[in-house]
This record gives C-alpha cells, sequence and structure tokens, in this order.
C-alpha cells in the first residue's frame, strides 16, 4: 500500500479516518501524556500524530523515511488549523535523528509490519524516550467495530487486504516482537493481539 503515497492517503483520510481520533484517545487515556514531545514513527501521511496534535498541547514530530510520504504529511498539516505545534523529519526508525531522552510519547500505527530490524528499531524508540515516557506502536484499530467496518471497504479495494492482516495479527508475528522487546532490554510491556488489533506498549524506566 505504501508504493503509491496520493493512494495510500486517500485510503488514510477516506477509510482510516474514524480511527485516528479513536487510538488518539485511547494512547492519552492510556498514558495520561499531554504536554511536552511527541514522535510519530513512519507517520506517513501523518493522520495519528495530528490527531493527538488536535486533542492536547504535545508538540508533535512527524518522522518518515520517505520524503513524498513527509511532503502529504505537511499538505494534511496545513489542512489541520488546531495542529499548530506539528513539524515533519525526514528519518528511519533504526537511526533515528534525535538525542537520548528527547520524546515523553513515541506513536506508531502501521509502520512496524515494515521495520527490517524490530529490535533494533525498538531499541531506538527507547533511546529517544525520556525517562517515564511512553511508547504505544502497533496497527491497531480502536475497535472491533472500527475494524469491521473498515475492513469491509478494504476488502472491497484490495483483494489482498485479508491475508495481509491475517500475517499481520499471527501468532508468528506477536512472537518475532516479544523476541525483539527482550532483545532490547524491555522487560516490563503489554502486547495486544485480539479484535481490535495488534499493539505494544511499554515505558522507559520499567525494567528498560
Amino acid at each position: 500500500m505504501r508504493t503509491d503515497p496520493e493512494g495510500f492517503d486517500l485510503i488514510a483520510r477516506e477509510v482510516f479516518a474514524p480511527l485516528y481520533p479513536v487510538v488518539a484517545h485511547q494512547i492519552l487515556c492510556g498514558t495520561g501524556v499531554r504536554r511536552g514531545r511527541c514522535l510519530d514513527v513512519g507517520t506517513g501521511p501523518g493522520l495519528l500524530g495530528l490527531a493527538l496534535a488536535q486533542l492536547t498541547d504535545l508538540e508533535v514530530c512527524l518522522l518518515d523515511r520517505d520524503p513524498e510520504m513527509l511532503r502529504l504529511a505537511r499538505r494534511n498539516v496545513a489542512a489541520s488549523p488546531l495542529a499548530t505545534n506539528t513539524r515533519t523529519v525526514e528519518g528511519d526508525v533504526h537511526a533515528l535523528p534525535f538525542p537520548e531522552d528527547t520524546f515523553h510519547l513515541a506513536v506508531s500505527r502501521g509502520s512496524l509490519f515494515f521495520w527490517d530490524d524490530p529490535e533494533k528499531a525498538i531499541g531506538e524508540i527507547l533511546r529517544v524516550l525520556a525517562p517515564g515516557g511512553f511508547a504505544w506502536i502497533g496497527g491497531g484499530f480502536g475497535t472491533g467495530e472500527l475494524k469491521q467496518k473498515i475492513a469491509g471497504a478494504m476488502r472491497l479495494r484490495d483483494p489482498q487486504w485479508r491475508p495481509m492482516v491475517e500475517k499481520h495479527t499471527s501468532q508468528d508475528l506477536r512472537e518475532r516482537f516479544l523476541r525483539a522487546l527482550d532483545g532490547a532490554g524491555i522487560l516490563h510491556r503489554e502486547v495486544q493481539n485480539d479484535d481490535e488489533g495488534f499493539w505494544i506498549r511499554f515505558r522507559k524506566g520499567e525494567g528498560a
């Protein structure tokens, strides 16, 4: 899907749009982080980061390694008057261009399925989190109802949608990321893999 940035942006805004404020609200309720700095890793067109910026006083950094995706993210920022504390940065999750202890919250939706080295990527996210900072990464849909609605729309657009979702929610995937978390030294974490989707949550300073 990410091989066509304009098409990806269109689907994100037309099909996936309802999930971003729901997921943003869940992140805020789950972490309590509403001020400080937030990193949206593999942001694509930036819609999760924008939802967080619209709901909080967070300074949100939208990071992606694809310059065309960042162009679309900037376009979406310009169309979101409430997201005033938002910027874009080109960079790769495997070598984040930030010093240690920079962000109070790190989020990512959808990008982790494309990481070349999950252990290294998770280690980088941990490195740039400030002490006590939270990470919330995965591919959840907010609610099971939203997942069913989005899946129905996507099956009409893309015949590969169902096998891709099955791959991205498999037990093998969960075990792969559990190994990556272990390798990164993150002992205290939550891994969700249910009807709402797949999420990994951890906090810097709790066994990390």
